[in-house]
């Protein structure tokens, strides 16, 4: 009697098979493909920013505090790590590699990803939890149904993988898997040493700042609560616009308070400010300069790479000598930016603006973002200088 090789589908339809029982396998297989889908393209938008989801990775472990605040170390590694499990495992699950270890695997992470995402809605520490990468934001309430709906699943799969047929022998499973692993960390690697090959964030090249920053004409606004807080007799009363005392001098005004009721419209780009030396705002003056603007982004001048600070220099002569301008923009305090210029030799001017901003703009300490008339042209990571 010849055994049934169980890695190749059958080319009939066996006897024992149902429309129920086939109508079952269909919803597998697309059970199967959904956790692939969302599996894969989480770790894609990963692994193409890692620096974006070490970023992620400190303001989790920062926002719990304690010793985990100690650990902000190991965000790059586990920054990768995570990226190349969830590259794997929805590869697997795409391509039927050892399904029952994938489905176990996959519910392993879930069983720790639930608890940590219930947490994360619960005490809101940080905004957005960072699943998608800045490809698709949500809620961190969503995120926590969409990992019980995930959950469910990798169950349903983990119970009934045995009735998919699988396509590849277990030795070719074996190199597959090793495969995407060791795709999923050079991804990692390169787009670390260069720029993330898709860009989703505010930033990317294409983008006019100045429309970026405007409000579209029928969009809502901000609203907000007025509420002052008056004084009589030493005893204190809060009014809203409609009944406070304007016109009653036995009351002493103490303090006006705004609350933001209901959010409005956020433009893409909306706390983007440049401030020069001597406190002055300059951001409209480079966002409407006519001509190109270079601007060095140095979120930490402190923990910018040598290599690519020996670099700067030269830039900011060869602009000079363009006639074009040059500025290089940091978060650091002003000691540690005169400690740096004489240190490395530089000469150009620095200005100031918030940390989160330029970590947004470009994944590189140092990095480049050239603007011409106020549309972003090119970006670089400081090993492309």
């Amino acid at each position: 009697m010849i055994k049934e090789n169980p890695y190749r589908y059958k080319t009939g339809t066996s006897r024992t098979e149902t429309p129920l029982h086939k109508t079952f396998i269909i919803l597998l297989e697309i059970i199967r493909l959904l956790l692939a889908a969302v599996f894969i393209f989480s770790g894609f938008v990963k692994a193409i920013d890692p620096l974006g989801s070490t970023y992620k990775f400190e303001d989790y472990l920062n926002a719990f505090g304690g010793f985990f605040g100690q650990l902000t170390f190991m965000a790059f590694p586990a920054a990768i790590a995570l990226s190349t499990l969830e590259l794997a495992i929805g590869l697997c699950f795409l391509l039927k590699i050892k399904l029952k270890t994938t489905s176990l695997a996959a519910l392993l992470f879930m069983l720790f990803m639930l608890p940590l995402t219930l947490y994360v809605a619960l005490a809101n520490p940080v905004t957005d939890c960072g699943c998608f990468g800045d490809a698709l934001i949500i809620s961190n309430w969503a995120t926590f149904y969409k990992n019980i709906v995930i959950t469910f699943l990798i169950v349903i799969l983990l119970i009934f993988n045995g009735k998919l047929r699988r396509i590849f022998l277990p030795a070719i499973e074996w190199i597959l898997l090793l495969l995407f692993i060791a795709s999923g960390v050079a991804l990692s690697v390169y787009s670390y040493s260069h720029l993330p090959m898709i860009d989703f964030r505010p930033y990317k090249v294409g983008v006019n700042i100045p429309a970026a920053m405007q409000v579209p004409p029928g969009k809502p606004s901000d609203k907000y609560e007025t509420t002052f807080i008056y004084n009589k007799d030493g005893v204190s009363r809060e009014f809203t616009l409609e009944n406070y005392p304007k016109n009653d001098s036995t009351w002493t005004f103490v303090e006006q308070k705004s609350t933001l009721i209901e959010k409005g419209y956020e433009p893409p780009i909306h706390n983007f400010t440049i401030v020069d030396a001597n406190q002055i705002d300059i951001t409209d003056e480079v966002i409407h300069h006519k001509g190109k603007v270079h601007l060095l982004i140095m979120y930490d001048v402190s923990k910018a790479s040598e290599k690519g600070v020996a670099k700067t220099e030269e830039l900011y002569r060869q602009a000079k000598a363009d006639n074009e301008l040059f500025y290089a923009l940091t978060a650091s305090p002003d000691e540690e930016i005169e400690k740096f210029a004489k240190q490395h030799g530089v000469t150009y001017p620095f200005c100031k603006t918030d940390p989160i901003t330029l970590k947004t703009i470009i994944r590189a300490n140092p990095g480049l973002m050239v603007i011409e008339n106020g549309t972003i042209k090119e970006k670089r990571n400081w090993r492309d200088f």
